[in-house]
């Protein structure tokens, strides 16, 4: 394939858009999983009397498969097109959605829910124990701040990653300050690798932060030599870095807080 097609085809790719949260059309990327099975721990401690909400839901791709009766789960969302989706898709079923502009601020009731899960979305701590009842859990899997640094650092000049301390450690000790008792924690880089260009061009397209500023003019010299990496090797390898917190919220809620 000539470099005028291959540019053509990246092009394409790069105009796609994306919603939902869900990257399994993307036959030419593979990660291992990380060592803990987030599901079947947010599955241990869910009961269906339980007021749950779904923090960053996307297109609700793993929310549904918990579950859970749709008239006790609620979800969050703040971006447009999951939003559409969200109203299309879940809404009907019975499940209720809280559009969000602050992560501080979510136009939800104190004091309410059993659990809140949480998938590689952000979140104010303060404003999660608000929400959430005396000794009930909060779990996140999060996505490290040096995720995909291998990839990025190639691709893009100078790059620094946009948050360098999000970190297993650096959230424990924030956990701890604002009053939840940590249960279960752990942490873990994994290899990840591209079959093609194609896909590595998509990806940096829907992970913004981890690719600022790029496009396919931009960093075309290198998105060739990624190409023929590709051709010589049969993959370009990078990095997964996640950390998973399940914690109890032991605080209690000052009156002043309740909404």
């Amino acid at each position: 394939m000539n470099k005028k097609t291959l540019y053509e085809k990246w092009k394409i790719e790069e105009e796609k858009t994306f919603c939902g949260w869900d990257f399994s059309n993307m036959s030419g990327y593979y990660s291992t999983e990380a060592p803990w099975d987030y599901r079947s721990i947010v599955k241990s401690f869910l009961r269906n009397e339980m007021n749950l909400l779904d923090m960053g839901t996307g297109g609700g791709e793993f929310l549904l498969t918990l579950a859970h009766p749709y008239e006790k789960t609620w979800v969050t969302e703040s971006y447009i097109p999951n939003i559409s989706l969200i109203k299309k898709n879940l809404i009907p079923l019975g499940m209720h959605l809280c559009e969000v502009d602050k992560d501080s601020d979510l136009n939800l009731t104190s004091d309410f829910f059993d659990i809140v899960t949480n998938r590689h979305e952000s979140y104010d701590l303060e404003e999660i124990r608000r929400i959430l009842k005396r000794d009930c859990l909060f779990i996140t899997n999060q996505v490290g701040g040096d995720n995909n640094i291998m990839l990025s650092s190639r691709l893009i000049d100078g790059y620094k990653p946009k948050y360098p301390n999000h970190n297993l450690n650096n959230e424990k000790t924030k956990f701890i300050s604002e009053g939840f008792e940590i249960i279960y924690s752990n942490e873990a880089i994994m290899p990840s690798m591209f079959y093609d260009v194609a896909t590595i061009v998509r990806y940096a397209k829907i992970i913004e932060w981890e690719f600022p500023n790029f496009s396919v003019d931009k960093c075309l010299d290198r998105l060739y030599e990624l190409h023929d990496e590709i051709c010589e090797k049969g993959y370009v390898a990078s990095n997964e870095s996640r950390f998973i917190i399940v914690a109890v919220n032991r605080k209690e809620l000052k009156s002043n807080d309740k909404r």
